[in-house]
């Protein structure tokens, strides 16, 4: 019963006993009865005035309670996720979770199987990186780029070894995202376009330029310019280089198979500008100049004369031991060797030394044949 409905009974039982005559028999019956009433309404009211007090405390209470638990939740959730950021952090160096390190001085043999007379399925140049899954007699099975396999534990380092070599070999890197992206000689849209590199190729950073609006990247021996805006930029170690089985199509000679077979063989080896040495150090031209020179064809030390020496082709007509020409607008100043596939065999630079690449890795200037 509501305050002003006890007031309204109270009011209607008093003028009730003004209006009505009554004996003095009943009267203190009845002013005893009232006095109840009224006690009984004043204690209901006051009742009702605390429960209504109560249920105000109770409301807000709750709603404190809301807000410390949302408050906690929130707290839990940042701290749950910072651990998480911090877990990643201390399980990844340059992407690997268990970092193994080619600890050797030209490059290590990855194997299809843990026995060193078993297929040769990659190579790992000196401070190359790889996820180590496990080891089995003295060799450890890995995987390195798009190589997956065994190299021997005597030249691997692991745990805590290899990821303090490794500092000396990480590099930051500029990932093409886009089609085809131009390398600059200048860093600004005005100057000459040095050449084009194709999507997800992979190029060395030697400079930042203006907060990253620009870097300043090697392509092979050269040097140039690169957007930021079209590029993704990560810290990575060497990783292995396919050598994949050549698949040669119909006509071609013994002699294409064998000189590709001959030149694959130094991959890894170093790069020494104006070295003739297939195994000590060689630049690009002084590679093909030593490779072609073992099956009868001599040619000059210069990435500039040699297409002149052969027959120019177009790409589509190449064949496995042709040569693929590049350099900036149409001057020459590298050299390559196809090997089917759409790959070539090069000497890149003293960073990566004799690898193998995509044919268009940049665009070729032309392509020549000599067999």
């Amino acid at each position: 019963m509501k305050l002003r409905n006890m007031k309204f009974v109270l009011a209607a039982a008093i003028g009730a006993v003004t209006v009505f005559a009554i004996p003095e028999s009943a009267s203190a019956s009845i002013t005893a009865g009232m006095s109840s009433i009224i006690s009984n309404c004043l204690s209901q009211s006051e009742g009702l005035v605390i429960a209504s007090s109560d249920i105000v405390l109770t409301k807000a209470a709750a709603l404190e309670a809301d807000v410390q638990e949302t408050k906690a939740k929130e707290k839990t959730e940042e701290k749950d996720a910072k651990e998480k950021d911090t877990e990643e952090k201390e399980e990844k160096f340059c992407g690997y979770t268990n970092l193994g390190l080619a600890n050797v001085d030209n490059y290590l043999n990855v194997r299809e199987k843990p026995d060193e007379d078993s297929e040769l399925v990659g190579k790992m140049p000196a401070g190359a990186g790889c996820e180590v899954y496990g080891k089995e007699d003295g060799w450890y099975h890995v995987k390195s780029g798009k190589v997956e396999g065994y190299v021997s534990a005597d030249y691997l380092l692991t745990g805590e070894k290899a990821k303090k070599k490794a500092e000396k070999y990480i590099k930051e890197v500029a990932t093409v995202t886009t089609t085809t992206l131009f390398v600059r000689e200048e860093p600004n849209t005005d100057c000459t376009i040095l050449t084009m590199v194709p999507i997800e190729e992979e190029l060395t950073v030697l400079k930042t330029v203006d907060d990253g609006a620009w870097y300043k990247v090697e392509i092979d021996d050269e040097e140039g310019y690169v957007s930021g805006d079209y590029v993704d930029i990560s810290q990575k170690l060497p990783k292995a280089m396919t050598i994949s089985e050549v698949k040669y199509g119909q006509g071609v000679s013994n002699v294409r198979v064998d000189l590709v077979q001959y030149a694959l063989q130094f991959v890894g080896n170093p790069y020494v500008w104006g070295g003739t040495s297939l195994t000590h150090g060689v630049d690009c031209s002084g590679f093909t100049m030593q490779v072609y020179a073992k099956y009868g064809v001599y040619l000059p030390h210069s990435s500039r004369a040699q297409p002149s020496y052969g027959r120019r082709i177009s790409a589509s007509e190449a064949q496995p031991g042709d040569l693929f020409f590049y350099g900036s607008g149409g001057s020459i100043n590298h050299v390559a060797i196809y090997i089917g596939g759409g790959q070539v065999v090069h000497a890149s630079n003293h960073r990566d030394g004799i690898k193998i690449s995509n044919a268009y890795y940049r665009t070729p200037i032309c392509v020549v044949s000599y067999l």
